[in-house]
C-alpha cells in the first residue's frame, strides 16, 4: 500500500512538474564582452522574477553576422523567437513580411498593455511604420558624440572644461594640441559612414535621401553628395593630410579606439555606448564629453543626431505561448528600472521618459557629468525629415561602400566629390537591387 501510494505520488509531481515546465524563448543577439555579460544578468535577472517562461539567449556574433544568421535559420525553419539587428536593417527586415510579426500586434494580440508614447520620440519613429506602428521593440539605441581628453587639453593650454562645439574648434584645438606637444593627434573617429556621413548631415539638417531619407518609401535615392558632405570629406583629407586627424579604420573603426586611450589623439567621436568603454580604458587621464561639432556657418545647425544600436524583432512560426513570453518579456525589458540600469551602464540611451526620470531621480546624471550628453543631443530639436533618421535596402552593403571610397579619397585615388558620387552611384544600384528583389 504505501509502495503504491509512493509510486502515484511521484507519478503526481512528475505530471505536475511537466505541465508547469517554463516556456522555453529564445533570443539571438550581437553583444559580445562586457555588454554581454550585462545582457545575460538582465535575462537571470528575468527568469529568476517568473516561472512561466525561460529566455534563453544566444550570441551570434556581429550584427551582420547576427541578421544574416536569423534570415538563414528563418529559410530552414529554425528561427529562435526574437534576433537583435542594428539599424540600417531596418529597411531589409521591414521588407520580410512573411517573417516578422510586428511588435504592435504582437502586444495587442497578446493582450499586453503597450504604450508607444512612453518611448522617445526620437527612438521610436525611427522603427515605426507610415502608420506609426511600432514594428520593432527598442533596447539598445545609441548616438554618437565627442570624447576628449581633459589633461591633454590642460597642458595644451585649452580649458578642460569646454569640448569644442563646432568643426573650426576642432581644427584648432587641435593644432594647438599639437603645437604643444600635448598630443600626437588631434582628433580620430569611429564609423565614417554613421557619424561623418549620417549623422553629420542630420546634425546639419541635411538630407542624404529622397523621401524622407527613405522612410516615405521604397523608391527613395541616396542625395548625400551634396555641397556640404562635399566640404566636410575635403577638409576630413585635408586634416589627415595635416596630421590633425588620424583614420581609425573601416565599419567600427577598431583602430580608432586605442589612438584616444594611448593618448595619441586628444579628441575621439564615437557610439554614446561607447561610454562604459572609454571609462574603462582612460585609467590615465580624465574624460570630458561633448556634442558632435557642426558648421558655425550653415543655418539650422546643429539640429539632432540620430541613432544607432538595435531593436529586437519578433520573427513567425512559433506557438502562441511563446509569443505571450516574448510579450511578457518586453514588458521586463523596457520597465524603468531595467532601462536605467541598462543606460547607465552602457552608455545606450534611456529608451523610455520613465528611465530618463528614473535616473534624474537617482542623481545619476549630477553625479556624472557628461551622461546626458547624448540624451540632450538627441532630443535637441523635434526631428525634421533630414533628422528623423534613415531606410534603405541593402544599407549594410551601402555602409561598406562608403568605407571603401573614403579610403580611396584618403589614398589620393579620388576627389572629395568624386568619392560621393561613386557613394551615391553605386548605393543607389545596391538600393535598386533590393527594389527589384522585394517588389
Amino acid at each position: 500500500m504505501l509502495k503504491r501510494s509512493l509510486i502515484a505520488g511521484l507519478a503526481l509531481t512528475f505530471l505536475s512538474g511537466s505541465s508547469f515546465a517554463a516556456t522555453e524563448i529564445t533570443w539571438w543577439h550581437a553583444m559580445g564582452g562586457e555588454l554581454g555579460k550585462k545582457l545575460d544578468e538582465i535575462v537571470a535577472k528575468y527568469n529568476a522574477s517568473q516561472s512561466d517562461y525561460k529566455v534563453t539567449a544566444v550570441y551570434k556574433g556581429s550584427y551582420p553576422e547576427t541578421m544574416t544568421a536569423a534570415i538563414a535559420a528563418f529559410r530552414a525553419k529554425q528561427q529562435p523567437d526574437i534576433v537583435q539587428v542594428f539599424e540600417v536593417g531596418t529597411g531589409t527586415m521591414m521588407a520580410a513580411k512573411g517573417a516578422v510579426y510586428p511588435v504592435y500586434q504582437l502586444m495587442k494580440d497578446t493582450g499586453t498593455t503597450f504604450d508607444p508614447k512612453a518611448f522617445l520620440s526620437a527612438v521610436v519613429g525611427y522603427y515605426t511604420d507610415a502608420d506609426g506602428n511600432m514594428l520593432s521593440m527598442p533596447f539598445n539605441s545609441s548616438t554618437p558624440i565627442l570624447y576628449y581628453n581633459k589633461d591633454v587639453f590642460q597642458k595644451a593650454g585649452l580649458d578642460p572644461e569646454q569640448p569644442p562645439k563646432t568643426w573650426e574648434d576642432v581644427e584648432a584645438y587641435s593644432k594647438k594640441i599639437m603645437s604643444s606637444g600635448a598630443a600626437k593627434c588631434g582628433f580620430t573617429t569611429g564609423w565614417i559612414s554613421w557619424v561623418q556621413l549620417e549623422n553629420f548631415s542630420a546634425w546639419h539638417n541635411k538630407p542624404i535621401g529622397t523621401l524622407q531619407n527613405g522612410i516615405g518609401g521604397m523608391n527613395a535615392e541616396l542625395t548625400f553628395n551634396g555641397d556640404l558632405q562635399v566640404r566636410h570629406w575635403t577638409n576630413l583629407k585635408k586634416w589627415q593630410d595635416e596630421g590633425v586627424f588620424q583614420y581609425g579604420g573601416p565599419g567600427g573603426g577598431n583602430d580608432a579606439p586605442p589612438k584616444f586611450y594611448s593618448q595619441e589623439c586628444a579628441i575621439y567621436m564615437n557610439s554614446s555606448a561607447s561610454r562604459a568603454g572609454v571609462i574603462g580604458n582612460a585609467k590615465d587621464f580624465k574624460v570630458g564629453f561633448g556634442m558632435l561639432p557642426y558648421y558655425s556657418d550653415v543655418q539650422g545647425a546643429p539640429q539632432n543626431s540620430i541613432i544607432g544600436g538595435a531593436t529586437l524583432w519578433v520573427l513567425k512560426g512559433h506557438s502562441e505561448a511563446e509569443y505571450k513570453g516574448v510579450a511578457n518579456f518586453f514588458t521586463f525589458l523596457s520597465s524603468p528600472e531595467v532601462q536605467a540600469d541598462w543606460h547607465q551602464y552602457s552608455g545606450y540611451l534611456p529608451i523610455t521618459q520613465a528611465a530618463y526620470k528614473l535616473g534624474q531621480d537617482q542623481g545619476f546624471y549630477a553625479k556624472n557629468p557628461g551622461s546626458d550628453v547624448a540624451i540632450k543631443q538627441i532630443t535637441l530639436n523635434p526631428p525634421t525629415e533630414n533628422s528623423k533618421g534613415l531606410r534603405f535596402g541593402n544599407y549594410v552593403q551601402i555602409r561598406d561602400v562608403i568605407d571603401e571610397e573614403f579610403q580611396n579619397l584618403l589614398a589620393g585615388k579620388k576627389s572629395p566629390k568624386d568619392a560621393l558620387d561613386s557613394v551615391v552611384t553605386r548605393g543607389n544600384k545596391l538600393i535598386a537591387d533590393f527594389r527589384a528583389s522585394n517588389g
